[in-house]
Parts: C-alpha cells; structure tokens; sequence
C-alpha cells in the first residue's frame, strides 16, 4: 500500500478535473482533463483565447459581460452554458471560476470545467443564445429579479423573454419550459405532462 503524502510541488492542474488558469479570458495554464474534454491537446491551448471553445462569438461575449459583472475578487461563481469540442461537436457544462483580483475579475481566475448530462439538441436551437442564458439561470432556481440584476437586464425583459419561449416551444407555463429545457433530446417535439400538468 502507498502511503505516501503528495510533495510540495503538487499543484491544482494535477488534481483529475478539468481546470484552467486564465488572464484575461487567455488560457495560460491548464490540466489535460481540461485538453480532453474538448478535444485538444494541452499545449494546442496554451496562450489561446477561451473564445475557440465556444459555439459562436456572441456566446463567448455575453458570457465575458455576465462572468465580468459577477465574478468580483475573491468571490466563486458559476454558470452552465453550451461549449464547443474541436470536432465540433456541442455539450452543456457546468463552469466554476474564482478571480484574485478585486479590480478587474479576468486579471487572474481559476476555472473547473464540469460537463452536465443534457443533451444538446436541435430543439436547443431555437431558443437565442440569450434566451438558453436566462434558461439556464432559471434552471439553477433563480427569480426573474435575480436574473436580472445578474444580467443588467429589466425584470419586465426576463419575464418577456420568458413568455416568448414558452410560446415558441408551444408550451403551456413556466414549469414545462423548465421540465423541457432539463430533459430535451434530440426530438424537439412539445413533452407530454398529461392531463393533469407536471
């Protein structure tokens, strides 16, 4: 049996999660567990923008603003958002990212990269990155108000947003655009809650 107790030397980017270190929103450091999940070896992601692992442009921007706004120093905070491999293929993750500096939060963050078992659908597809942004802060048991502060958005444009999804979905209230976003396959048919509601 070893017994042995790790050295001095051992570090955050050995433990067996996907962890990265980044200034800037510019990858400076990060494990292989963080390479593999999206395909990449290590060093083909050292010193590259977190921008190449997402699905588009604009998820990488409204991301920067919400984590910008959120992520003062010191602080941990996390979202979950769909992320792109570099085979292209698209899978919803779980990210946790502390900053050290109180001044400007992407000076110097650690983030754990965590995938979620959720499919990504075609059904995903019709909601805008912004409305799968609200979604998903809805989906982590937060209010319209919440949501908003945490957005800069109205609490009158959250609820907005809202109703416009339920609608596009052919969904009945808020519970089943919920009970749709949790458990979409690649059906983007309307679920069935029965007679009676979820």
């Amino acid at each position: 049996m070893n017994t042995a107790q790790p050295s001095p030397a051992f570090t955050l980017l050995e433990l067996p999660v996907p962890l990265v270190f980044a200034t800037h929103r510019v990858i400076r450091d990060c494990n292989e567990e963080f390479a593999a999940l999206f395909g990449y070896d290590r060093e083909a992601l050292i010193n590259k923008s977190f921008a190449r692992l997402y699905p588009a442009i604009d998820d990488f921007v409204r991301t920067g603003e919400m984590w910008r706004d959120n992520l003062p120093g010191g602080a941990v905070y996390y979202d979950e958002r769909i992320m792109a491999a570099t085979d292209g293929r698209r899978f919803w993750c779980r990210v946790r990212g502390r900053s050290h500096n109180t001044d400007d939060p992407f000076a110097a963050a650690v983030y754990c990269f965590e995938p979620i078992t959720r499919p990504v659908s075609a059904a995903n597809t019709v909601l805008t990155g912004r409305q799968r942004q609200i979604l998903t802060l809805v989906a982590q048991g937060k209010t319209n108000a919440a949501i908003a502060g945490e957005l800069g958005l109205s609490r009158r444009t959250i609820e907005t947003h809202r109703l416009r999804m339920t609608r596009a979905l052919g969904l009945r209230n808020s519970a089943e655009l919920l009970a749709w976003f949790l458990n979409s396959a690649d059906n983007p048919s309307k679920p069935d809650f029965g007679e009676g509601g979820p």
